[in-house]
């Protein structure tokens, strides 16, 4: 098992629910990102998606757009960001880390040598919106080869009866895409939500995950029997801007949101 499996062992032992957050990585800066990362471990964040900037994040709506345009004018690479994740790892942090990114990065830099500096650098997962089932396996050869990092899989409300092959070898957790659009749509679930969730986890070996839209623990109030845990960007992405990255607001937030859970 990898930190994230045994994140999910562990608060399945505890009875306890998840609470995943993504930040974009460069923002205010690499310094800053590695000091909100440490503020998030210590409030109790079970697992952090560090989102790698992209000119064209597809799968995410205008809030994080921005945040990701910023981090690439300050200059955000990939490299630069692996580079912290060493910096972090090496301080002794030792929460979940995933990569929150598009293929076009990964295929750029060269899978076999993306996957390796995964390890190398400790990051835990992968999630890759615009990678379908069908288009995975030379980075899941690659993966599996190293034994680091895991790729997350998503579903969505339309994915049906594609669920079950989705699933079947799914490491980590499910992330169950609550809407028909992008991240940040402020709780505009699906309005077949409770039965898609439910689909996903008669299936699942594996917890499931819910994201995009969410901004506290009420907004989930009707599928806390159902999932697992919480995913929450854009929102947390707004506070950060709000309070300018303030670590303490940062803490103070997911300190709330955990105990909501």
């Amino acid at each position: 098992m990898n930190r994230i499996e045994e994140k999910m062992a562990h608060l399945k032992e505890k009875n306890e629910k998840a609470f995943i957050t993504y930040m974009v990585a460069g923002l205010p800066d690499m310094e800053g990102t590695k000091a909100l990362i440490k503020a998030q471990e210590e409030a109790g964040t079970d697992v952090i998606e560090l989102g790698v900037p992209f000119s064209d994040p597809v799968a995410d709506g205008p809030v994080i757009q921005q945040a990701s345009y910023k981090s690439i004018c300050q200059g955000t690479t990939l490299s630069k960001i692996f580079d912290m994740m060493g910096e972090v790892r090496k301080e002794g942090v030792e929460i979940p880390i995933i990569f929150m990114m598009y293929s076009n990065t990964i295929f750029r830099y060269g899978v076999e040598a993306f996957v390796k500096k995964c390890k190398e650098t400790g990051v835990d997962g992968l999630i890759i919106p615009d990678l379908p089932y069908e288009e995975q396996e030379e980075l899941q050869k690659a993966l599996d080869k190293e034994e680091g990092a895991i790729l997350i899989q998503l579903v969505s409300p339309v994915s049906k009866k594609r669920i079950p092959m989705i699933l079947e070898h799914a490491r980590g957790f499910v992330y169950c895409v609550s809407s028909m659009g992008v991240t940040g749509q402020a709780a505009a679930f699906h309005k077949e939500i409770i039965e898609y969730l439910k689909s996903v986890k008669e299936v699942a070996k594996i917890p499931v995950m819910m994201g995009f839209g969410i901004r506290t623990p009420q907004d989930i109030a009707p599928m806390k029997d159902i999932i697992d845990g919480a995913i929450v960007g854009s929102h947390f992405i707004k506070l950060l801007e709000k309070n300018n990255y303030d670590v303490s607001a940062a803490a103070e937030y997911c300190k709330s949101f955990k105990a909501g859970l």
